[in-house]
């Protein structure tokens, strides 16, 4: 089914399964846009770009490239705005694979123009949704409604990841093929796993036959049971029910051998811990088809920050010790970790607003992910940007979605970026209809300016809006 302003994608499925629709990515397409960056230092480490240059985008695709004041808005025939790159950086927008989008029935905490109208805002020109929500997205008719809802109300391309079980109870396998036809670009269970290997095996076989992939939320329930934060010296102090960090280890170590064993692949979504980055390492020198992922907030703070027994703070898995941060940086550096995904998960005010053990996991970050990383990572020389700018969009193949390039006949996926703009996170509000981010309050470097999706303008800071007109 083709939607008003959809884009659409087909991943092969492994080993010559069948053919299917493949992915979806829609959203409420505004007209194309043509514009002249001029100046901005260009960064792609895919294409191979680092340094200034002008950037052309002409009726959504990349026209040209080429030295700084050599390229002309030029052309009787259309309009072309002109924005001033110079000091800024322009990469390729980013493609987040773990977002919450609450939508349908919870749209109290976000819903579909929210949560990408904070996508875009964060530099990103991609993401795909979570099934934890009400109805749970497992069967083709909900599938088929967010999708028209999404061409009528996203700011940004969004798919949907539909459940691997109904209902996210463990027990019965969704339609996946049924799903996968009618545009789903994977299956999870997120915010709860898989528990049973042998319902897991089964799925790992279907997703063989109907392609995508399975993104899996690793956590052994008999282990994490009502813990509310990483399990360690803090938690002891406080006297809070600890998550240990084996929880999530065992249980990346238990499905990686279950997809090797099938030859089938999956995604592993928000590793925290050091183990955990071992362990996928393992499987990967076998021959596993395992892809990963890990989110700002567990890159860039500790259990820690816990300590003040903030809300906004509380997420699964929890923050981690300063020795479990390090390993997923390493993770990074030497390509363990595939991807950076955010997680973004947005509740009311209401509900964070109780006794620590008693409020729901979760926070948002799809505003903050790239300042985040760049303040803590970049900055002090731990990462380079590049690295990060590449991580940021690299969950797009797994899930067969379109890799944002700065190239000449590319749809224009870009993010206009100031590294030298200081800002204070929360201190104006956020796009998102939530707040409870784990980096609020905080000072952060690198401010997005715009961002490009599918070819369109979806988001103009505030302050640059007014100065560009």
């Amino acid at each position: 089914m083709r939607r008003h302003g959809a884009t659409s994608t087909v991943g092969a499925p492994p080993g010559g399964a069948r053919s299917s629709a493949g992915p979806a990515l829609v959203h409420a397409a505004p007209p194309p846009s043509t514009l002249l960056v001029r100046g901005a230092h260009v960064l792609d480490p895919r294409a191979g770009l680092d340094g200034p240059a002008d950037v052309l985008v002409r009726r959504g695709e990349i026209a040209r490239i080429g030295a700084p004041g050599s390229l002309d808005a030029g052309g009787r025939e259309e309009a072309t705005e002109v924005v001033e790159g110079e000091g800024r950086h322009l990469l390729p927008a980013f493609v987040d694979p773990h977002v919450h989008l609450r939508t349908p029935g919870q749209e109290h905490k976000e819903d579909l123009e929210t949560g990408t109208r904070a996508a875009a805002a964060g530099g990103f020109c991609a993401v795909l949704a979570m099934p934890n929500t009400a109805p749970i997205l497992d069967a083709a008719p909900i599938l088929g409604a967010l999708l028209d809802a999404a061409a009528r109300e996203a700011r940004v391309p969004v798919g949907f990841l539909p459940a691997i079980t109904v209902g996210q109870r463990g027990v019965a396998l969704t339609e996946m093929a049924e799903l996968r036809d009618a545009g789903a670009a994977g299956f999870t269970d997120d915010g709860l796993p898989v528990v049973s290997a042998g319902v897991l095996r089964r799925a790992l076989r279907y997703q063989r036959l109907c392609g995508g992939v399975l993104a899996l939320h690793e956590e052994d329930p008999s282990l994490s049971a009502d813990g509310a934060m990483h399990e360690g010296p803090l938690s002891a102090r406080l006297g809070v029910a600890g998550i240990p960090s084996v929880s999530e280890s065992t249980m990346i170590a238990r499905d990686c051998a279950l997809a090797g064993y099938e030859e089938a692949r999956i995604h592993l979504q928000h590793l925290s811990a050091r183990e955990s980055v071992e362990a996928v390492a393992a499987a990967k020198a076998h021959g596993v088809q395992v892809t990963c992922e890990a989110s700002p907030h567990h890159l860039t703070l500790t259990d820690e920050a816990v300590a003040s027994l903030d809300t906004r703070l509380k997420m699964n898995p929890p923050l981690r010790a300063e020795s479990d941060r390090r390993a997923l940086i390493e993770g990074l550096r030497d390509g363990t970790i595939d991807a950076i995904a955010t997680d973004h998960a947005p509740h009311a005010r209401d509900e964070k607003e109780v006794a620590f053990e008693q409020a729901p996991m979760g926070t948002t970050g799809l505003e903050t992910a790239f300042a985040a990383l760049y303040t803590e990572l970049v900055v002090p020389g731990v990462l380079p940007l590049g690295l990060i700018v590449e991580k940021l969009s690299a969950a797009a193949q797994p899930f067969a979605l379109p890799v944002p390039r700065i190239a000449t006949g590319e749809a224009a996926n870009l993010t206009l970026v100031d590294l030298d703009a200081r800002w204070t996170v929360g201190e104006h509000g956020y796009e998102s209809r939530s707040d409870n981010c784990a980096f609020a309050g905080r000072a952060l470097l690198g401010r997005v300016l715009m961002t490009v999706a599918a070819g369109s303008v979806v988001y103009r800071e505030r302050a640059f809006a007014l100065s560009a007109a």
